[in-house]
């Protein structure tokens, strides 16, 4: 493993707002007649519908390694019978020079290198938190009249091709215009690829919004936008003696991360 130093942190924090129905499915334990087929993910104390953070960086990457020529697919994600081919670097060495693993983390395959080297995961830069509704979103839900909380019935109708047979279906969403609250953590190793690696988030979030988030995204689901309300730097000194004052150094988006580079790299806290 290469010697990875922290030098700091970067937060993005913002909302993520949804254009169209958003459905990011969880398991259904028990089937009942009249029941959802398909119900949101939700969480478990406050049954309020979110958004996992692992779904959003999965995506995230998704676009980001169709959108880089040099990373091919090399890694089967799925089953023998059902493959789903997805780019991964087998080592620490290929993953450092890898604009997506630097930036998502890769997992090394099964045994050793031809170098000997067995421990070759390279952990994410990137973390995404688990996106929660705003206040003002769950005010609105909680007012709409659709006999689901916070949530709104999908029904569907899918036709077989050659019978007509009918296999009516309904799934849950949320609703348009509900929004969540996006963090993103990015760890800074070195200013050189950190400037590269905003650059390709910042490209991914860009093809998000003209994709889609969750299930169903060919049907019209999961159409959303990104708001970025602030960037926040802060090197590792100031973890050390932390101030309500000045906790390191704001920004208002993405456009302006010079003045951000130039805080991270001074040598002694401003």
């Amino acid at each position: 493993m290469d010697n990875r130093k922290l030098s700091g942190k970067i937060i993005f924090q913002g909302t993520l707002q949804c254009l169209t129905g958003l459905h990011i499915g969880a398991s259904k334990e028990n089937m009942e007649i009249g029941a959802l087929d398909s119900p949101v993910v939700r969480d478990p104390i406050t049954r309020q519908p979110y958004i996992p953070g692992a779904s959003l960086k999965g995506k995230l990457r998704t676009l980001l390694e169709k959108a880089t020529p040099t990373c091919l697919p090399n890694r089967n994600g799925g089953t023998s019978a059902q493959p789903v081919m997805r780019h991964e670097c087998d080592d620490v060495s290929q993953a450092k020079d890898c604009p997506v693993c630097r930036l998502f983390g890769s997992t090394a395959g099964r045994g050793k290198n031809p170098s000997g080297q067995e421990n070759r995961n390279y952990p994410a830069r990137l973390k995404v938190r688990d996106l929660y509704l705003t206040p003002a979103s769950l005010t609105m839900l909680e007012k709409i009249d659709t006999g689901l909380l916070y949530t709104e019935w999908k029904f569907e109708n899918a036709l077989d091709r050659i019978t007509s047979a009918a296999n009516p279906r309904n799934l849950e969403r949320v609703p348009k215009g509900a929004e969540f609250v996006a963090t993103l953590v990015y760890d800074v190793e070195d200013l050189e690829t950190a400037k590269e690696d905003l650059k390709n988030l910042q490209l991914a979030l860009r093809l998000l919004e003209d994709d889609a988030l969750g299930g169903h995204g060919s049907r019209g689901y999961g159409q959303v936008r990104v708001h970025l309300e602030s960037v926040i730097g802060r090197k590792v000194d100031d973890y050390k003696e932390p101030t309500t004052a000045a906790f390191g150094r704001e920004v208002s988006d993405m456009n302006q991360l010079d003045d951000l580079w130039q805080y991270l790299s001074s040598e002694k806290q401003e």
